[in-house]
């Protein structure tokens, strides 16, 4: 009778979150790329950060836990159906969080982010809303952009690498940031979409199966591990290029070192991509995101104000 009871008790359903899954909800992991980008849009105006540190470190916040967080949070909501058959023991779909309480998470870490984002001025503020607008334009129907191969990993990419690399940038300088800082930084949001590709590979089957045309299924695991491989080469070398142009060279041979060990790292994966493109998040992306903070250093001399 005991054992029956106890059954019971653990299948009924939750009223409230787990706290713990709160978190995993929110992917701490992903917080990274764009806190280390704003650090580099900081970096890369030359700006003395005595005075700043305030901005640094609330745009840092506001960068990683909560607008990278909440965009988690609405995508896992979202894709709590395509989840279901990719991994089933994630928050939302495991029961963790019941109900509604996934969307409610994300509505709130919206409103709370906007609100924090008048805190760093007109383009901390902006740049925070062309944020929360992009994570619900991934994730959320109509629009989910999620489904395109192209367009959704393109917009994360974007709002990983060069939005908050732009915003640090503008909020450091209090303007706009200067022409060399916003086409590096296009760059490497750019190149991001690669990474965004790769990440894409552990939903394959839920993905094909919900009609999410991401590119490992619409081109297969080869050819979009190839395609992610150059698009993550080519703006790197463009950047390299710009930094001899702009007689930054060393900063472009750093940065050529960094390009070259991805590539042999890319050989790696391309003998089996789907198996190998985690390894590859951990290895190659790291030389990657290396590349953009030397890029960061060699763009401090150009002054933070757009001419």
């Amino acid at each position: 009778m005991s054992v029956t009871t106890d059954t019971h008790t653990r299948q009924t359903p939750r009223a409230f979150p787990e706290p713990r899954a709160v978190l995993t909800l929110l992917k701490p992991i992903t917080w990274f790329p764009p806190m280390w980008a704003y650090l580099c849009g900081a970096i890369s105006t030359g700006a003395a950060t005595s005075g700043h540190w305030l901005g640094l470190a609330l745009g840092i916040i506001l960068a990683g836990p909560i607008v990278c967080g909440m965009s988690q949070a609405a995508n896992d909501w979202c894709d709590r159906h395509v989840d279901a058959i990719n991994e089933p023991y994630r928050p939302i779909p495991s029961g963790r969080i019941p109900g509604k309480w996934g969307l409610w998470i994300a509505i709130f870490m919206s409103g709370a982010a906007a609100i924090i984002g008048l805190a760093l001025g007109p383009w901390g503020f902006g740049a925070t809303l062309v944020a929360i607008t992009a994570a619900w334009a991934y994730s959320a129907e109509p629009v989910r952009l999620k489904r395109s191969g192209i367009l959704g990993p393109g917009l994360v990419g974007l709002s990983y690498e060069s939005l908050p690399w732009f915003t640090g940038a503008a909020v450091l300088s209090a303007g706009a940031p200067s022409w060399p800082i916003v086409i590096t930084a296009l760059l490497y949001g750019i190149g991001a979409h690669g990474i965004m590709t790769l990440n894409d590979f552990k939903a394959l089957e839920g993905d094909r199966q919900m009609g999410v045309n991401s590119l490992p299924v619409t081109l297969g695991p080869r050819r979009a591990a190839l395609v992610a491989a150059w698009v993550m080469a080519i703006p790197q070398f463009i950047v390299i290029l710009l930094m001899f142009h702009w007689d930054r060279p060393w900063f472009g041979f750093f940065i050529t070192a960094s390009l070259l060990a991805q590539i042999a790292a890319m050989q790696v994966l391309m003998q089996n991509p789907k198996e190998r493109a985690p390894w590859y998040n951990a290895t190659g992306v790291s030389l990657y995101v290396s590349g953009m903070m030397i890029a960061a250093f060699g763009l401090r001399g150009f002054g933070g104000i757009a001419a």
